[in-house]
């Protein structure tokens, strides 16, 4: 046997194919400008389907962890999941070693139409993992990850987050483009722009970087409403917007419309009894639709029943069950909007409807930002020092404290 007939023995499902052209693969994915953004354990098949049933014209799977894919098969049954209608499809893998990357990615190859590697996590597991984000700081490993991606039969993507710097982050595009991606989503944040102080995403910085390709651009940050979209693509010149926090608020989004929660929460949960996930994914998606009501319960001590209730259901009937519960006693308080205009002002806007969070500009710069930061992680830990516990231990007492001082107040 000759190394190209070992190759196909071994793995069956590729087949002899040219390489396509990226305008070839975006057009052959339906020039797709409405993405769903991959999100950990939050863009699973269920949501995806959903978003799909409300606009969504491309999705991406969760981030997938390349390693735990490869080797768990309990791993890539519970967070790997599609069907017919999840079309088109991009999984998205994160991974530090090329072969791992390829092997991964290989067991997915004929269920998807591109795969993403996620290049732009900015959470600390990635940090201590060695990927996402923190990749930026090796160039030849990421070239390396693109170029072994590329042996697979469908088109690598990437997605990137933004340097500092416009020329760092130009210079750092056109080295994924040239190391084979054929699509490129840059959300408009630096690695250190996370949590609550993440402030907003740079658009003109992502303009610069579009101008500077030659293949496609997905503008990610920003979108939290329709309106946004147009706002985007002009300000941009991008091929598409990707939305996550959004979308999370409002699968509606791409449709312009902003429902009472509890009917995304109820077709989430109809979509889920026929496509199971674990419970976790769900109470995650029913808090996200549900924050601003929780606001409210928490200022205003109403319906904390409901409240407890959905942080502690454990099966899908108790999830739906609650939503029920919750689409009752507002319903006769909803009608009394309908046939209102949409307003993109949350403090205006009923609790009960979906809407995003608020974002305001970054304040992660400033030097007072800073030595509260410094500040709160000494103070974690010397407490876990003194008491003989954990860090996150500690955080999850601060985080107990704080939510019954706000109930108290309230």
């Amino acid at each position: 046997l000759n190394k190209c007939e070992i190759l196909y023995f071994d793995f069956s499902i590729f087949t002899c194919i040219m390489p396509e052209d990226p305008w070839q693969f975006y057009n052959r994915i339906g020039q797709p400008k409405y993405v769903v953004a991959p999100m950990v354990e939050q863009s699973e098949l269920p949501w995806r389907l959903l978003s799909r049933r409300h606009g969504a014209q491309l999705c991406y799977t969760p981030m997938l962890h390349a390693g735990n894919f490869l080797t768990d098969e309990v791993y890539r049954k519970t967070h790997f999941t599609t069907c017919p209608e999840d079309r088109p499809l991009i999984a998205q893998f994160c991974a530090n070693e090329p072969e791992t990357l390829f092997n991964a990615a290989a067991l997915v190859a004929d269920q998807c139409d591109a795969i993403d590697i996620n290049l732009g996590c900015p959470q600390t597991i990635a940090r201590r993992g060695k990927y996402g984000a923190y990749l930026q700081d090796d160039w030849d490993l990421v070239s390396s990850l693109i170029k072994s991606a590329c042996r697979l039969p469908i088109p690598v993507t990437c997605k990137i987050r933004i340097f500092p710097e416009v020329r760092r982050t130009v210079e750092y595009a056109q080295m994924i483009q040239a190391s084979g991606c054929m699509l490129l989503a840059v959300h408009g944040r630096t690695r250190e722009q996370k949590g609550r102080n993440c402030g907003l995403a740079d658009w003109n910085h992502i303009a610069t970087v579009k101008s500077a390709l030659q293949i496609p651009v997905f503008a990610n940050g920003n979108i939290r409403y329709f309106n946004d979209i147009d706002r985007c693509l002009k300000c941009t010149g991008a091929d598409g917007v990707m939305c996550a926090e959004g979308n999370l608020s409002n699968p509606y989004l791409f449709e312009n419309r902003q429902a009472p929660v509890w009917e995304p929460c109820l077709e989430y949960l109809n979509l889920v009894k026929e496509y199971p996930c674990p419970i976790s994914f769900v109470r995650a998606h029913l808090f996200k639709l549900c924050h601003r009501w929780q606001v409210y319960v928490c200022f205003f001590y109403h319906y904390l029943d409901l409240c407890e209730n959905l942080h502690k259901c454990t099966d899908l009937d108790e999830a739906v069950t609650v939503v029920q519960h919750l689409k009752s006693r507002f319903s006769d308080i909803s009608e009394e909007w309908l046939g209102q205009s949409l307003t993109e002002d949350a403090d205006s806007a009923p609790f009960w409807q979906c809407q995003p969070r608020s974002r305001t500009s970054s304040s992660f710069q400033t030097s007072e930002w800073i030595e509260k930061r410094k500040n709160r992680k000494e103070f974690i830990v010397r407490q876990a020092n003194e008491l003989g516990i954990s860090k996150h231990q500690v955080k999850r007492l601060l985080r107990l404290s704080n939510k019954k001082r706000k109930l108290k107040e309230a």
